[in-house]
């Protein structure tokens, strides 16, 4: 078969790269070798963990509150095989809306695993032993990441897991130890802990989240102590033992000789993901990669070779679903000969935890970094009658502006709806709004936004008018 562009790997950036290049008048395949499109984000990593957070979230709502507003229940228990269920349901309904806009937009699939013969023949390896060579004028390598496990954690997916094993516990655990205090890790580490588990985090640095601002680390934290989450600073794992139904967990304080063992019943490894490139044929190509394993493009998103393109966690940049969707979107336009762009910096990232943490744009370390002088405006959540009204009161806003102009550089939030509440700031930053421009935007009443609009009106100076 002879197609204009073939991508392989049909996670968020790949199937909306193949959609776009089809709408463009491209003819176009999608290899995925899986027997599901969707990649990791739709089959086990963003739409499962956001289903038993929810789920893990109502069943906490109802065990904690749910007295407070007036609604007494009798004989309250989780039942986490329902919740795999219900998840499991998602995922199948999420990844058909996939297979449908597939046959939609007249993209060919095939399962199987992809690799380059050269820059302009794909052969396809089915699970049955066929085999497809696909002939193609462009490609585009979607193919994401994996979760990095160390050969001394002793990874025999039952005992000592990753994300992927997580999502599917029918049984909550008496006990969890989370390696790595990052998004992956406190997310099913918060599930667990919401609905009775026992939840150790040990983290190499000296806070979670580290990513973000130090303000948003230190927000999230004290909620997840609030859930019985117990957190180890500044500590590294030293080796995992695991038995039929348990594993031990020794640890070791990274400036000193203090050693520790926890005894748990599952150590879930979340210290990050790394480029899956391998069995891709890259040898074959001209396509090179960095001492990180991605593969390395130009401001095109081209590789060293000229007819190969990249996308998504497979290159550098954060790890994102949306990210990823934004690459696949740029190539398929840049292929059609137009002049697209992604503005990297205005790419927001979400923790799903409750509350919930969002950002956009500079840290305050970032611009401290930079030299660049800054002004701050701060407003916590139990100002808000909203947050009263709902209960949500953990949490605060804090907008970055610059001292000078009064443009907004970053946006920090953690709190209820903190993840949508987040495009408020892209789209102002987009259009180089100012904290003043910010402020006078009319905000309904009563809403979580309120808060932003409060925060804006700090960093313009001491003009907040609820605290």
């Amino acid at each position: 078969m002879k197609y204009d562009v073939v991508i392989i790997g049909s996670g968020p950036g790949g199937y909306v790269c193949a959609i776009r290049c089809a709408q463009l008048g491209m003819k176009t395949a999608l290899v995925e070798r899986y027997s599901t499109l969707g990649g990791t984000c739709l089959n086990v990593g963003c739409i499962p963990s956001k289903a038993l957070l929810d789920s893990s979230e109502h069943y906490h709502v109802a065990e904690h509150r749910f007295e407070e507003h007036g609604i007494r229940l009798k004989s309250l228990e989780a039942d986490m095989a329902q919740m795999i269920r219900r998840k499991n349901k998602v995922v199948e309904q999420t990844v058909n809306g996939v297979d449908f806009l597939m046959k939609k937009n007249k993209i060919d699939v095939y399962h199987g695993r992809g690799s380059f013969v050269d820059a302009h023949t794909i052969e396809v390896h089915m699970e049955n032993g066929d085999k497809h060579k696909l002939e193609t004028g462009k490609s585009v390598i979607a193919t994401g990441s994996k979760p990095i496990v160390p050969a001394s954690f002793n990874y025999d997916k039952k005992r000592v897991i990753t994300s992927t094993e997580a999502l599917n516990i029918e049984k909550v655990p008496g006990r969890m130890v989370i390696v790595g205090g990052g998004v992956i890790g406190l997310e099913l580490g918060s599930v667990f802990a919401r609905l009775g588990t026992e939840v150790e985090v040990v983290e190499y640095l000296d806070r979670i989240i580290a990513n973000m601002d130090r303000d948003c680390s230190k927000e999230l934290m004290r909620s997840l102590k609030k859930l019985g989450m117990k957190f180890h600073l500044k500590h590294e794992v030293t080796g995992v033992k695991a038995s039929k139904t348990k594993v031990k967990v020794s640890v070791k304080k990274r400036d000193a000789d203090d050693n520790f063992q926890i005894d748990a019943d599952y150590c879930l490894v979340a210290i990050g993901r790394k480029p899956y490139t391998e069995g891709l044929g890259l040898e074959n190509t001209r396509v090179q990669t960095d001492e990180k394993g991605r593969v390395s493009i130009n401001e095109h998103l081209q590789t060293d070779e000229p007819d190969i393109f990249a996308i998504g966690d497979v290159v550098r940049g954060a790890m994102l679903a949306h990210k990823a969707e934004e690459e696949g979107i740029f190539v398929a336009e840049f292929l059609n000969g137009e002049k697209p762009g992604i503005h990297y910096h205005l790419i927001p990232g979400v923790v799903y935890t409750w509350p919930e943490v969002s950002d956009v744009g500079y840290t305050e370390d970032e611009l401290k970094e930079k030299g660049i002088a800054y002004k701050v405006g701060k407003f916590p959540m139990k100002a808000l009658g909203r947050s009263r009204a709902s209960m949500d009161t953990e949490g605060m806003i804090k907008v970055l502006a610059d001292a000078e102009t009064d443009e907004v550089l970053g946006v920090h939030m953690v709190g209820a709806r903190a993840a949508d509440m987040i495009m408020e700031a892209v789209s102002l930053m987009e259009f180089r709004a100012t904290a003043e421009d910010m402020a006078r935007i009319s905000h309904p009443h009563p809403t979580y936004t309120e808060a932003i609009k409060e925060a804006a009106l700090a960093a313009t100076g001491d003009r907040p008018l609820h605290i």
